[in-house]
């Protein structure tokens, strides 16, 4: 359950809200990724003054640069299969410099063509989180300057955020979301880097809603902190929600991951696996666990790893993880974390209310392809009225065709996809259709 739920909607009897077209949610995460720089070379002495026992790898020998080349060849491949996920831009790149300024060792002209390929290349099919400011040292928010201690309680990745309070936690996010702003790069949700968040979790989700909001106007803010590769749930969790009823609803949602990064590593020198994802039969493996339950699969990689000093290996395993699941399932969704954020809130804030002609809905949040089975034989064929009139749903085959605006026939009832809008909505029976 979430840490703080916050208000729910009571539920309604013989209607049960599905995955978006019953399918099941898959989504990419890439983390420690930003523009130009290879934060596996800037970050790992940083690291290694606060745990020099810990960061021994040989910086100096991995590359300072992932170049614009490769995220083209990244971004065409994954818009050929439409893969969708979430693409970090860490603002302050381990201090190295300003993603809205300068970033030194490269000319402003190469700066502004690297937002430009994520902003025209990625956005799309991706949301952008900032990773806190630096991922590596505190920022003072009033002089923009790293803190002159260096202990672990002055990294992002450790001890910084315990003991903060939510507008002290808001004030740090609101400071990393201004600087994508400032780059024209929009953010609905972000990630914490390391243990960011970790030992104040209330406070953290209480003040990615406030931050999120005030930066961005964001409807449903969202953000990633938890990964988990045992038996816990790994579906999203709407937390905080309040004012359901009203003019302005609240919630935020937790994204979790579901996989760790068998991919490359976040320094770019472990190379993983495919098999932990998913076997060579398509049986076996962390993905077809996740899937057999119909929870979202989302998995989790570093940009260093999947770029992998130029070798690409990282890549190479997430190409074969993606054929895979091509030639093993024909019932998955690639969706940004943003959509499955807005999903699960309309899934579990939306009142629904049955009755013998019809199932009515009060949806704080609008929500396209939402997919509901509704118990029971009726007469005639379903229809939608979005508050203009009934319009009649197209029946298909079943529920591998489902699509907005469609029903089908299933044990003992119907399955219906709408596009769910803000406020009062219905579904209801024509007779003799």
């Amino acid at each position: 359950m979430p840490q703080e739920p916050g208000a729910r909607p009571r539920p309604a009897d013989g209607v049960r809200v599905l995955n978006p077209r019953a399918r099941v949610p898959l989504s990419f995460i890439i983390d420690d990724s930003t523009c130009l720089v290879n934060l596996a070379h800037f970050c790992i002495p940083q690291f290694a003054e606060v745990f020099p026992e810990n960061y021994t790898q040989d910086w100096r020998s991995l590359p300072r640069e992932i170049p614009d080349s490769f995220v083209r060849t990244f971004g065409e491949w994954c818009h050929e299969h439409g893969v969708k996920g979430k693409y970090s831009i860490v603002p302050y790149p381990a201090c190295v410099g300003w993603i809205d300024r300068e970033m030194p060792g490269w000319s402003r002209k190469e700066l502004e063509e690297s937002i430009d390929l994520v902003r025209t290349l990625m956005l799309p099919n991706w949301d952008i989180h900032p990773e806190m400011i630096s991922h590596t040292w505190v920022i003072n928010t009033k002089t923009g300057r790293p803190y002159e201690e260096r202990t672990e309680n002055y990294m992002e990745n450790w001890g910084w955020s315990v003991g903060r309070s939510v507008d002290e936690l808001a004030d740090y996010l609101s400071y990393a979301l201004r600087l994508l702003k400032n780059a024209g790069l929009p953010c609905e949700g972000v990630t914490t880097p390391g243990g960011f968040g970790s030992r104040a979790l209330p406070q953290l989700a209480q003040a990615t809603l406030e931050s999120v909001r005030d930066v961005f106007g964001a409807e449903i803010p969202h953000y990633f902190r938890h990964l988990y590769t045992d038996d816990r749930s790994v579906a999203p969790r709407v937390e905080f929600a309040s004012g359901l009823d009203g003019d302005d609803p609240r919630c935020v949602v937790s994204i979790i991951g579901c996989t760790g990064d068998w991919f490359g590593g976040w320094d770019g020198l472990t190379p993983g696996s495919v098999d932990q994802f998913i076997t060579e039969d398509l049986k076996g493996g962390r993905l077809p666990e996740v899937i057999a339950r119909g929870e979202p699969a989302i998995l989790v990689c570093h940009w260093p790893g999947i770029y992998y000093n130029g070798e690409q290996i990282g890549f190479s395993i997430f190409k074969e993880v993606v054929a895979r699941l091509e030639a093993g399932y024909d019932n998955l969704l690639w969706m940004k974390n943003s959509e499955i954020a807005r999903y699960w809130a309309a899934r579990e804030l939306t009142a629904i209310e049955a009755g013998p002609t019809g199932v009515c809905f009060l949806a704080p949040y609008a929500c396209p392809s939402f997919t509901v089975a509704i118990d029971g034989q009726r007469a005639g064929a379903p229809a939608f009225d979005r508050g203009g009139g009934a319009e009649p749903l197209r029946e298909v085959a079943g529920p591998l065709r489902l699509e907005s605006g469609t029903w089908c026939r299933a044990d003992g009832g119907v399955i219906v996809c709408i596009d769910l809008p803000h406020g009062r909505s219905a579904v209801s029976w024509r007779a003799g259709a």
